[in-house]
């Protein structure tokens, strides 16, 4: 009994916050990463680092970093599906901290070439060393998201962008996986049934 002593009042709840938060900020585990893409990233693979658990965020030894100009893109799909309530972009704290960012659902192997089309939503951000500025996505556009795409656009004036952590605030529902089993069950049960019937008799009569 003795462990809980410690966890009432107002303790309780600053201690029980951050916690949540970090369950609420866990789609990074629903992300297929073997199929995770960055464009203009300078050293391949580091774009995959980024996503990584609530507890990490302020870590600075994985980051990306962009190559040949200030833009970054990520081309994210999900292990099912996701409702996208909100997220957060941890840089430097210099000019080579992102400053805008793009949101597009559901475009795979998008490239810089579908960046002049019209996000679904797009931030301006304030720089964020310690990852604590959460940017709230309108839900309704991001309701049904099995592949998210991150276009940072620009940063505040330097040669490169960094970026440490990207964090995605969610809901994850699987992908309409027990549909789909109901109704590949229900198209091979009917042929199934006919062909061990006309099986049966050929089987006895050959004994």
């Amino acid at each position: 009994m003795s462990g809980h002593g410690h966890g009432h009042g107002s303790g309780c709840e600053a201690e029980h916050e951050p916690a949540e938060r970090g369950l609420e900020y866990g789609l990074y585990r629903r992300i297929d990463v073997e199929k995770l893409q960055c464009l203009n990233e300078s050293r391949e693979g580091d774009g995959k680092l980024v996503f990584k658990p609530w507890d990490r965020r302020k870590e600075r030894d994985t980051y990306v970093e962009s190559d040949a100009d200030e833009e970054l893109l990520f081309n994210i799909p999900f292990t099912g599906s996701v409702k996208l309530k909100g997220v957060i972009i941890s840089g430097e704290n210099d000019d080579s901290h992102p400053a805008e960012v793009r949101l597009y659902k559901n475009i795979p192997h998008m490239s810089f070439d579908d960046t002049g089309r019209e996000p679904e939503q797009a931030f301006r951000l304030n720089r964020d060393p310690d990852a604590e500025l959460e940017y709230p996505t309108k839900i309704a556009r991001f309701s049904n998201v099995q592949h998210l795409s991150i276009h940072i656009s620009k940063n505040f004036g330097s040669e490169s962008t960094r970026v440490y952590y990207i964090g995605l605030r969610g809901e994850y529902s699987e992908a309409h996986r027990h549909e789909v089993t109901i109704c590949n069950y229900e198209a091979s049960a009917n042929p199934a049934d006919h062909k061990v019937e006309s099986i049966i008799p050929q089987t006895n009569f050959i004994s």
